[in-house]
C-alpha cells in the first residue's frame, strides 16, 4: 500500500458514518458591474496580459498577428488553422520547450476577476502545451464571459482538469519583487471574440 492510498484510507475512515453538510450558505454574488465583457477586458488587462478584441472573421488575422514570428503548438481540436503551428499529439516536454508559443481557446471567461479558466477540452489541449511554452494566445468568445466565479462554476464539469489564468505567470520574492514566466508563459495575449 502506498502512502496516499494510506491517507486516503485514512480519511475514508474518518469521514465514516459523518452525513454531508446539506443546507449551504450562498456564494457571495457580484454587484451588477453592467457591461460583462468590457468588465473583463479591463481586468484582464490589469494583470499586464494584451487584449485584442475582433469580429469573427477577423480571428485568423489577429491570432497571426499576435504570434508574429513565433511558432506555435496547437490542441488538435482548436478548430482555427494556424500557419505553421505544430499540432500537438503527445509532444514531450522538450519539444514543448522548443516552440515559443501556443494557441487555445477557453471554457470561460469570468469578468469580475479577469480569470480566464481551460477545462482542456481538444480546442484547449492538455495541460502542458499552456504551461511551456512563453506566449499563451487564448481565443476567449464574449459568449463565454461571465460575471463571477459562481457563474462560471456552474458552467465547469469538476470532474475535468481545470487551469485558472490571471494574467502572465508571475511570482514575488520576499522582497516583493516580480518575476515573470517562472511557473508558465510570460505573456499572456487574450482574443476576445465578439
Amino acid at each position: 500500500m502506498s502512502a496516499r492510498d494510506d491517507i486516503l484510507r485514512r480519511v475514508r475512515s474518518a469521514l465514516d458514518g459523518v452525513s454531508p453538510v446539506t443546507d449551504l450558505p450562498p456564494a457571495p454574488r457580484a454587484p451588477d458591474r453592467g457591461d460583462l465583457v468590457a468588465l473583463f477586458a479591463e481586468r484582464v488587462e490589469d494583470y499586464r496580459a494584451v487584449v485584442t478584441r475582433c469580429a469573427p472573421d477577423d480571428l485568423a488575422g489577429v491570432v497571426a498577428e499576435a504570434l508574429g514570428t513565433a511558432r506555435a503548438v496547437v490542441p488538435p481540436g482548436l478548430g482555427l488553422d494556424v500557419a505553421g503551428s505544430v499540432v500537438d499529439d503527445g509532444l514531450s516536454a522538450a519539444d514543448l520547450d522548443a516552440l515559443d508559443a501556443v494557441v487555445t481557446r477557453a471554457a470561460v471567461g469570468i469578468a469580475e476577476t479577469g480569470t480566464i479558466v481551460l477545462d482542456h477540452r481538444p480546442d484547449q489541449g492538455r495541460r502542458a502545451i499552456t504551461l511551456v511554452p512563453d506566449l499563451h494566445v487564448c481565443v476567449v468568445d464574449a459568449s463565454q464571459v461571465v460575471a463571477d466565479v459562481p457563474d462560471a462554476l456552474a458552467l465547469l464539469d469538476p470532474s475535468r482538469p481545470l487551469t485558472w489564468i490571471s494574467g502572465p505567470s508571475a511570482t514575488s520574492d520576499i522582497e516583493l519583487d516580480r518575476v515573470e514566466g517562472v511557473h508558465g508563459p510570460r505573456t499572456l495575449h487574450v482574443v476576445l471574440v465578439g
